[in-house]
């Protein structure tokens, strides 16, 4: 089987040694994403706003990968104040509401102080 290496430009990537995807076989997994705008390496004070962007990264890495979010079975969430999950809960249903993977919910710090939530998902792409 064929091992697919995913980038999306972030420096982070380069400068951590990793992909924000990699894809083998049918699996796709996504490397844990923050709310970095990667287009221009801007993030957001607001934790609904860093939500909905790393949704956002997660889409364009799985669409480079032939799959969509509807193609997630699994999901963690990785926040620093673990209180502050329930903001992101509406984001989470807009973007999940259909698909409910299965889900983690984990309170870490995280590698810059800027960030307050990172999302890794696992995906198989699904053959109708």
């Amino acid at each position: 089987m064929k091992r697919i290496l995913i980038s999306s430009g972030s420096p982070f990537e380069d400068e951590i040694a990793y992909s924000r995807a990699v894809v083998y076989g049918d699996w796709i997994f996504v490397s844990g994403t923050t709310g970095f705008d990667y287009s221009n390496m801007t993030i957001s004070d607001r934790i609904e706003v860093q939500a909905e962007q790393c949704l956002k990264n997660i889409e364009q890495a799985l669409a480079q990968a032939g799959a969509n979010l509807g193609d997630v079975v699994r999901v963690h969430y990785i926040l620093p104040v673990g209180a502050d999950f329930q903001k992101c809960w509406p984001i989470l249903r807009k973007y999940f509401g259909t698909v409910r993977p299965a889900a983690t919910m984990i309170s870490a710090s995280l590698l810059d102080p800027r960030m307050q939530i990172e999302i890794e998902v696992t995906a198989i792409k699904c053959r109708v």
